[in-house]
């Protein structure tokens, strides 16, 4: 694939994307990457970081269709994906979609609903439709969730379950910006100054072209050799109860595809790997604190050598 010809519409979305939530240049290129490599994004962090910010930029600048839903600990089901309600003049009951059927779903403090709503979203995140009342409906494509939850040691909090966890493609943090990206928030040059003016540079379909070129990138025997090597290692650790499976592999080969895209690449190297590997297996290798799951997936990058 040409440089030239792929990388000037993608820097200019991480560009507009990077004026908006400032020093973050590396959060802002892995949700990028997550989006190109039809993921969904968790991100855990205190409130007032950011972590909305993100999600609104990055539904602006793709021409994505946005809703936010607020996850309390009262929300249903049924306020996630919808209920048909009876017509009496026609006899008949209409189904009124929830706020599921949007391009991009910001499933806002999602740690704060039952497992029962947090479950709503599973079939939606895997399969790209949801079944409601005996009825499959297809979601938008693009489908991209990006949900935000709370640090699990806050009160009035519900700990994903392993099965929604591994439906994140990865799982990020922002943290404190930088006290010079600070001062430029506090002047008004950031935020939602300039989330305001932040204007489309993709559309479903150029986003789509996007996601196929990903497809095509090449990944050679040498690189799976050292991607089941990081698995084995995590099977193997004795601190760990277990290791990373298939489905997180294949997250990790799309993942490090997606960097590799957003670098201008036809072909994925080590390096995308290791740019990629610890939102992509932190939360896969433990259920416990966000920091807990990132020190693990970090130890393992030590112990597995690049082989080739």
């Amino acid at each position: 694939m040409n440089r030239a010809e792929r990388l000037p519409d993608l820097a200019s979305v991480l560009a507009a994307l990077e004026g908006v939530v400032l020093g973050k240049s590396r959060e802002v290129r892995l949700s990028l990457c997550c989006l190109l490599a039809r993921g969904h994004l968790l991100i855990e962090d205190l409130p007032g970081l950011g972590k909305t910010t993100l999600a609104q930029a990055l539904a602006r600048v793709t021409g994505l269709d946005m809703q936010r839903l607020q996850f309390t600990s009262d929300l249903l089901p049924a306020d996630v994906l919808g209920v048909s309600v009876f017509d009496p003049r026609e006899a008949r009951f209409h189904f009124h979609p929830g706020p599921v059927f949007h391009g991009l779903v910001l499933a806002d403090e999602i740690n704060r609903a039952t497992p029962k709503t947090q479950s709503a979203l599973l079939e939606a995140m895997e399969e790209g439709r949801v079944t409601v009342e005996g009825e499959t409906r297809a979601l938008p494509d693009p489908f991209f969730v990006i949900a935000t939850q709370n640090p699990q040691e806050q009160a009035g909090t519900f700990p994903l379950p392993e099965s929604q966890l591994d439906r994140f493609l990865m799982r990020l943090s922002l943290g404190y910006p930088a006290p010079r990206a600070e001062r430029e928030i506090l002047r008004g040059q950031a935020g939602r100054v300039k989330l305001d003016a932040l204007m489309p540079l993709l559309d479903a379909e150029r986003l789509h072209g996007w996601q196929a070129r990903l497809d095509g990138i090449h990944v050679s025997d040498a690189l799976l050799d050292y991607v089941q090597a990081l698995a084995a290692a995590s099977r193997e650790h004795p601190e760990m109860a277990w290791g990373l499976s298939t489905r997180g592999i294949l997250a990790l080969l799309q993942a490090a595809r997606g960097w590799a895209l957003l670098d201008g690449r036809d072909h994925v190297l080590p390096e995308d790997v290791q740019a990629v590997w610890v939102p992509v297996a932190g939360h896969r290798l433990s259920s416990g604190p966000r920091e807990e799951g990132e020190a693990l997936a970090r130890h393992l990058l030590t112990r597995v050598t690049v082989m080739g």
